[in-house]
This record gives structure tokens, C-alpha cells and sequence, in this order.
């Protein structure tokens, strides 16, 4: 790092900086953690500090889960003060998305790259297609399925979060409209589940990296790095709140659209890094 010109390093930090800030604002905005935003500077970061390619990734992973503790708090809590969070459903989450964090970064420690982009990438897509073009007619159910289904949601939103360092907020959201629930008590819900998914996913990699911790960069903890988190958690944290006012401003379709609008251009992303 001491071997880098100071104007690159002042760039890498303003860019690490700026990205916190907009993963604040879409952290309320969407109740998504913002991973997405994260994972891919801190990656570029990290290649410039030649940081192991066998460790690099994980490293991305674990920091971006890390940043996005602080900020899915205040989102989760800014989005509660709008009576916009179902602790019921946080509480039928709990044990299932922590399964799902455990498979996931198991998985995320041994798949290639491309494999790990392949897969956002769909499920992105498959998400914005439905709050672009879906209806209010495309239900699952007027009401949340029973123990078995909201569990195997669970699984499935805390394995998609973990191999991708994202909040899980997208396809929480999803889940929960699909089920009738209204979409800003879907999306104050989500940032609730990022709450527990950034918690237990920042474990779960500083502990998966401690046997690496020879490879990884000064002042990490496993997976983590503290630089990183150091630098990001404040910023995306303090814009949070910001993004969920923002959210209760907008009307049903706006919230829609933009949601839409911001996972096809991060699908896009993804697909574009497999060419």
C-alpha cells in the first residue's frame, strides 16, 4: 500500500468513499444492502494492493457484508419509524437465513468467479422483470405461506446474500410482494432481514478466513478488511436514512420502477464481466 503515488491513493479513497454514500442511500431506498456497489471497487481496490487472487474475492465479500452492518441498522430503523417493518416475519427468518449464510459461504470459498457473477446476474434480472413488468395480480398467495415455505425462502435469501456480499433485500422484497404484502412494508422488512444477514455473514467470513490470514492484507480480521469498513460503514450509514424519507416520498409504481430499473443495469454489470 506505501508503494502506491498518493494522488491514487487519495482516488481509490474518494471512490471508496462515494460508493459508501450511494450504498446508504440505496440501502433505504430499496432495503438492499448495496453489495452490488461494493463488491466490485473493493475488488479493483484490493487488485491494486496485490492482494492474493485466491483470497481477493472472499475478501470482497466479507468487507462488503461488514459495511453493510451500520447501514442496514439505520435503514431497518428509519424504515420502522414508518411502521414499515414486520417483526413477524423477522422472527421467522432468523434460523433459516443464518442456514443460508453458512451453505453460502461455504459455497462462495470454493465456486470460480464466474460462476458467482453467472448466478447474480439471473436472479437480478429475474427480479427487476417482475417489478417492471409484473402486476398486482401475480401472487403467490394474499397472504405469507406456512413454517416450510418461509423457511425454505429463508435458506435461499441467506445463501443468495452470502456468495454475493449483498443484504438479501432484492429477493426478500420479492418474496414478500409475491405474498401480498404491501411494497414498503416489503422493502422496511428487507432492510430488517439485511440486519441479520450483514451480522451473521461478517462472522461467518472472519472466521472462514482465519486460516488465510497469512495471504490476506495488514489490518484484516479473516475475510474482513478493517480499512475497508473503516472508511465505508460511516459514510453508507449516514446516508441511509436519507434513502428510506425518499422512499415514503415516491408513490407504489415510482418505488417499483426504480427498484426494476437499478437491478438491470447491476445484471447488466455482471453479464458484461462474463464476456
Amino acid at each position: 500500500m506505501l508503494n502506491l503515488p498518493l494522488a491514487e491513493l487519495l482516488t481509490l479513497s474518494l471512490w471508496i468513499l462515494g460508493a459508501g454514500a450511494l450504498t446508504g442511500l440505496l440501502a433505504g431506498l430499496f432495503g438492499i444492502g448495496g453489495g452490488a456497489i461494493i463488491v466490485p471497487v473493493l475488488y479493483e481496490i484490493f487488485r491494486l494492493l496485490d492482494v492474493p487472487e485466491e483470497v481477493r474475492m472472499q475478501l470482497c465479500i466479507g468487507t462488503s457484508l461488514a459495511v453493510i452492518i451500520p447501514t442496514s441498522i439505520r435503514s431497518s430503523l428509519a424504515h420502522r419509524a414508518h411502521g414499515a417493518v414486520s417483526i413477524d416475519v423477522l422472527r421467522r427468518w432468523i434460523v433459516p437465513v443464518a442456514a443460508g449464510i453458512a451453505s453460502g459461504a461455504l459455497l462462495a470459498a470454493f465456486a470460480p468467479s464466474w460462476l458467482l457473477k453467472l448466478l447474480f446476474a439471473v436472479i437480478a434480472a429475474l427480479i427487476a422483470a417482475k417489478f417492471l413488468f409484473g402486476r398486482d395480480s401475480w401472487r403467490l398467495g394474499e397472504t405469507l405461506p406456512g413454517t416450510a415455505a418461509m423457511s425454505a425462502y429463508g435458506v435461499i435469501i441467506g445463501f443468495y446474500s452470502a456468495v454475493m456480499g449483498v443484504g438479501g433485500g432484492s429477493v426478500a422484497t420479492m418474496v414478500l410482494t409475491l405474498y401480498g404484502t404491501a411494497i414498503h412494508t416489503a422493502i422496511g422488512t428487507s432492510a430488517g432481514v439485511g440486519v441479520l444477514i450483514s451480522i451473521g455473514g461478517t462472522l461467518g467470513y472472519m472466521l472462514a478466513g482465519l486460516p488465510q490470514q497469512h495471504l490476506l492484507p495488514p489490518l484484516s480480521l479473516g475475510y474482513v478488511s478493517i480499512v475497508g469498513l473503516v472508511l465505508m460503514a460511516p459514510v453508507s450509514s449516514l446516508t441511509a436514512p436519507l434513502g428510506a424519507r425518499i422512499a415514503h416520498a415516491l408513490t407504489k409504481r415510482q418505488l417499483e420502477t426504480a427498484l426494476g430499473i437499478f437491478l438491470l443495469l447491476v445484471a447488466a454489470r455482471f453479464v458484461i464481466g462474463l464476456i
